[in-house]
């Protein structure tokens, strides 16, 4: 009985070592070290705060080098909604002939929301390219689902795209000189920087000097509750 133990008790401890075996050699066979850069790029967006997020140029700057029909591919996402072709039918969206210098949310007998014809003004560079980068963001309540085209180069692409679908294309703007560039670069870096996206704290606040304060305000030779006419405490008009 007692060997018949003992062998049974062999065998479990044999089994025990072997199990435990197995695994350490399977942990260092399938053993992976931690990637150093967690998750999967998306193109088109940068990480926030990081050394690749640069300040973003005037769009006349990629205006410079805009290629239409790079700009008709990208186009292509918008075709389900509009079309851009001379007497083309509305869609879910309006036709896009002739869009730039077009009065915004107005005409081509489409419904726009309020918000987007209570805007005011006509496309422009400027302002199409703002409505590209987030139709929400450029008019709160649009019925425009479209999230946007986050790389600006894109946005001038598909701009010169649509100024070509026109009877009056636009002249394209002239490219912003470096100098003018590397400001707006710098002042879209400083902008919202304070609370709430505020003005700036001064880097050298006016300070007040307390003796200078002292000496042109008689008040304050005795203490804010002193009355006038008697002398402070410790001098000898108080001494009895």
């Amino acid at each position: 009985m007692e060997d018949r133990f003992n062998t049974t008790a062999g065998w479990v401890l044999f089994a025990g070592i072997v199990a435990l075996g197995t695994s350490i050699v399977a942990g260092e066979a399938l053993h992976s070290e931690r990637p150093k850069t967690m998750g999967y790029p998306i193109e088109g967006v940068q990480e926030e705060g990081g050394a690749g997020a640069a300040a973003e140029k005037p769009i006349e700057a990629y205006l410079a080098t805009a290629d239409a029909t790079k700009g008709g591919d990208v186009f292509k996402k918008c075709g389900a909604c509009h079309n851009a072709d001379k007497g083309g039918a509305n869609q879910m969206g309006p036709n896009l002939w002739g869009v730039l210098g077009e009065p915004i949310g107005q005409g081509k007998g489409f419904a726009f929301s309020d918000a987007l014809a209570k805007h005011g003004g006509t496309w422009n560079w400027d302002l199409l390219s703002q409505w590209l980068t987030s139709p929400k963001a450029f008019a709160p309540g649009t019925k425009m689902t479209f999230a946007g085209l986050s790389n600006p180069q894109d946005r001038a692409n598909v701009m010169a795209f649509l100024n070509q679908h026109s009877d009056a294309p636009q002249p394209l703007p002239a490219a912003p000189a470096a100098g003018a560039s590397d400001t707006a670069q710098k002042d879209a870096a400083k902008a919202g920087t304070g609370p709430n996206n505020g003005p700036q704290k001064a880097d050298k606040e006016p300070v007040l000097k307390t003796g200078a304060a002292t000496e042109t305000n008689p008040k304050n030779s005795g203490g804010e509750a002193s009355p006038a006419g008697k002398a402070p405490l410790g001098t000898k008009g108080n001494v009895k």
